[in-house]
C-alpha cells in the first residue's frame, strides 16, 4: 500500500479524499518534523517513532571486501507497540468490518517528549531571566520609599520642633510666673500680720485718752 492508497482506504471515514489527503500529510509532517528535533513520537498500541545517533564505525564493503570508514550519523527508527505486534503474530485477532485495529490512546497516553520538555526548559529559563532583571528594579524602587519615608519623618521632625519649642517655653513662662506670686504672698503674708497686731496698740491709746479726759472732767 502507498500513499494514494492509504488516502482511498481512509477517505470514507473522513468524508472525501481530499480531507483524507490533507489528514495523512498532516500526520506525517508532524510525527517527521517530531524526529527530527529529536523528539520521541508514541502512540499507544501501534509504536513509536525515534531518532537515534549511530557513532562513527569502520564497516566492509560486501562486493570488494575493502573496510571502510562510516561517519557519525543520525538514523529515525520505528518500534512496533505490543498490540501491533499480537495483531501481526496471530495471538490476536485482527477487527472485522470498520472496527479500528489500534485501539483509542487513553487521556495522557500520547508523549510530547524532548520537544515539550525542551519547551517548558525554556519557558523557565525566560522567567529566571525575567525575575533577575526585575530583581534590581524592585530593590531601587524599595530603596526610593525607604528614603521618602526617611525624609517626611525629618521633615515632619523638624516642623514639630518648633511647636514643641514654644509649648515648653510657654510652660516654663506660666511655672515662672506661679513661682513669682508664691515668693509675692510669702513675703506679703508678714507685712499683713504685722499690721494686725499694731491695730490693738492703737485701741489702747485711745483708752488712755479717753480715761485722762473723764480724771480732768471730774476734777
Amino acid at each position: 500500500m502507498n500513499k494514494a492508497q492509504l488516502v482511498e482506504a481512509i477517505a470514507d471515514k473522513l468524508g472525501g479524499r481530499q480531507n483524507a489527503a490533507d489528514a495523512v500529510d498532516a500526520v506525517l509532517d508532524a510525527v517527521v518534523r517530531a524526529v527530527v528535533a529529536g523528539d520521541r513520537v508514541s502512540v499507544t498500541g501501534f509504536g513509536s517513532f525515534e531518532k537515534v545517533d549511530r557513532p562513527a564505525r569502520y564497516a566492509r564493503n560486501p562486493q570488494t571486501g575493502e573496510r571502510v570508514r562510516v561517519k557519525k550519523t543520525s538514523v529515525p527508527r520505528f518500534r512496533a507497540g505490543q498490540g501491533f505486534k499480537d495483531l501481526v503474530s496471530g495471538s490476536k485477532k485482527l477487527p472485522k468490518g470498520g472496527e479500528v485495529a489500534v485501539k483509542k490512546a487513553p487521556k495522557g497516553s500520547l508523549t510530547g517528549g524532548a520537544a515539550i520538555k525542551k519547551a517548558a526548559a525554556k519557558k523557565a529559563v525566560a522567567k529566571k531571566a525575567a525575575a533577575k532583571k526585575a530583581a534590581p528594579a524592585k530593590k531601587a524602587a524599595a530603596k526610593k520609599t525607604t528614603a521618602k519615608k526617611v525624609t517626611a519623618k525629618k521633615t515632619t521632625a523638624k516642623k514639630a520642633a518648633p511647636a514643641k519649642k514654644a509649648a515648653a517655653a510657654k510652660k516654663a513662662t506660666a511655672a515662672k510666673k506661679t513661682t513669682a506670686k508664691k515668693a509675692t504672698a510669702k513675703k506679703t503674708a508678714p507685712a499683713k500680720k504685722a499690721t494686725a497686731k499694731k491695730a490693738p496698740a492703737k485701741k489702747a491709746t485711745a483708752r488712755k485718752t479717753t480715761a485722762k479726759k473723764t480724771t480732768a472732767r471730774k476734777r
